[in-house]
């Protein structure tokens, strides 16, 4: 009868101890291989794989990352995929728009996780942020609209009227960001160009129709000379100018909301979660920004006597004189 009874209170710690290590996640978790691609090693992709660490190794703490460099060298890079592919990881992290690209193309038999990515529909790596289907989705660098153009109403009060240049390459957002504008109150006109010389004349009529000018991450408008030219004809005409990046910002954009990447990488992390988990890639919608900045550049904001409303001045992440 004692022995019954050692045995009885053995089980029961047993039990009790197989409980809370189940539901920790760590101390009976099987070790996992997971594989992260990117292709540079700046300080964004650096925090964005600390990010993707610190929540996956809080539910699996004896997780194996394999990490992958891509090389530029197209040949290299394709001989990494490969790599990638043969080692076999339960799925792939990818950070940054390259490496997205190159392994979505060559691996379609594991779960792919992206971080890190503007326009990640435009970029055809989804078929929409709310539902990805196929093998993808992940954590993407779009700031929502309705977030930007209140960001915008706060820093210009007076504005009614936005406008914005697009292209093929950016069209998609266009409809949606129209609506989310409307509800708020605001008019945005779209003007469509098909190459980089359509800037001028297509900038000159927009500066007449609005009272503030938001950009969209667009490659086909914003290179180098076309974005100084941007800048400075806005800057002249007076025209609040919204960045899409706090690049533009340093450069002379009024403003611009900008992302925290360890942040960005961490609901990268979180979405590797469900997807360990058993939920599929396909039913798991695009991540947004969750932690965003402010910056402001003082010179510009003093020479078209814009004041920053001092709860924006207060809280900004950097502030170019």
């Amino acid at each position: 009868m004692i022995l019954n009874r050692k045995i009885i209170s053995f089980i029961g710690t047993a039990l009790i101890f197989v409980m809370i290590g189940g539901f920790s996640g760590t101390a009976w978790a099987q070790d996992i291989r997971l594989a992260i691609v990117y292709s540079d090693s700046l300080e964004s992709t650096l925090r964005t794989i600390r990010g993707i660490k610190s929540a996956i190794t809080l539910q699996y703490a004896t997780t194996a990352f394999d990490e992958y460099l891509l090389s530029s060298d197209a040949a290299v890079a394709e001989k990494n995929i490969e790599t990638v592919a043969e080692s076999k990881p339960r799925l792939i992290l990818t950070i940054g728009t390259f490496a997205t690209q190159a392994v979505s193309e060559k691996i379609k038999d594991r779960p792919i996780i992206f971080s890190a990515v503007l326009n990640p529909e435009t970029s055809g790596f989804v078929k929409s942020l709310n539902s990805p289907g196929g093998n993808i989705t992940g954590a993407s660098l779009d700031i929502p609209p309705d977030i930007q153009f209140n960001y915008f109403k706060r820093v210009i009060k007076e504005l009614k009227k936005i406008g914005v240049l697009y292209t093929r390459e950016t069209e998609n957002l266009i409809p949606p960001a129209k609506a989310v504008a409307q509800a708020l109150g605001l008019e945005l006109t779209a003007i469509k160009i098909e190459s980089e010389k359509e800037i001028p004349e297509a900038l000159e009529k927009l500066s007449g129709l609005v009272d503030g000018i938001w950009s969209v991450a667009d490659g086909q408008i914003f290179s180098p000379s076309s974005t100084r030219f941007i800048l400075l004809n806005t800057l002249r005409k007076g025209k609040p100018f919204m960045g899409f990046s706090r690049n533009l910002v340093e450069s002379g954009a009024l403003f611009a909301l900008d992302y925290d990447y360890k942040d960005i990488g961490r609901q990268a992390g979180k979405i590797a979660l469900e997807v360990l988990s058993g939920k599929p890639p396909s039913a798991i919608p695009v991540a947004v920004p969750g932690i965003i900045w402010f910056h402001y550049n003082e010179k510009t904001a003093k020479h078209i006597s814009v004041v920053i409303p001092d709860d924006l001045a207060s809280v900004a992440k950097e502030v170019y004189r």
